[in-house]
């Protein structure tokens, strides 16, 4: 089993993270600034870090085999996550990344096409921009797993498939994925890597 640490433990990716690697037996550090909701849990260690704060995040990382990064994108820099983890001595860093950079079927990208909620677009852009940053690192085992267009609350059904840049969409024409199954993705990745130093991408 590993020692993992998720970034950003409390958001609805990672709660998802953090009860999957639960599930499946591995022992957790749970890194958020509010880390209240997490609570006493078996298998479990709250670290209250803010990622701003890059000296406490190189703390609470070091020691672990991968850390797992489910931070927004538009508020920080891709280097104050990467950067801690490498001064911390950890190899491996996946990250919970965006739909924006995904190619679309007629070409382009998610970010670009007609109707893409402007609401969304500074955190897609930022995670476009994430993305070219890993491309060009040479010392991490990265991984950048974006979901579908549509990431929702939905059950754990351990049925969906696997894409490498291109969006994924369904017979019925949607693209999506729960958060739920999203995380059976990213812990299948953590324990049999087959993804490194590459992005890929999950949907129905």
């Amino acid at each position: 089993m590993s020692k993992i640490a998720i970034i950003g433990a409390t958001g609805r990716a990672g709660s998802q993270l953090l009860e999957e690697a639960l599930r499946r037996g591995h022992s957790v550090t749970a890194i958020a600034r509010d880390t209240t909701k997490i609570g006493q849990r078996a298998g479990v260690v709250s670290r209250a870090v803010d990622v701003a704060d890059s000296a406490a995040l190189q703390a609470a990382v070091a020691g672990h085999d991968v850390v797992l990064s489910a931070a927004h994108f538009a508020p920080i820099a891709a280097s104050a996550i990467i950067d801690p983890v490498k001064k911390a001595g950890v190899k491996r860093l996946l990250v919970v990344g965006g739909a924006g950079s995904l190619l679309l079927p007629g070409g382009g990208k998610v970010i670009d096409s007609p109707g893409f909620p402007e609401e969304y677009k500074a955190e897609a852009s930022a995670g476009g921009v994430y993305l070219e940053t890993l491309r060009k690192e040479q010392d991490l085992d990265w991984t950048f797993l974006s979901p579908s267009a549509e990431f929702v609350e939905g059950e754990r059904t351990g049925k969906f498939r696997l894409g490498q840049d291109d969006l994924l969409v369904s017979a019925e024409g949607r693209s999506w994925i729960s958060f739920a199954d999203y995380a059976i993705a990213m812990l299948d990745e953590v324990e049999k890597p087959v993804h490194v130093r590459q992005r890929f991408t999950v949907g129905y």
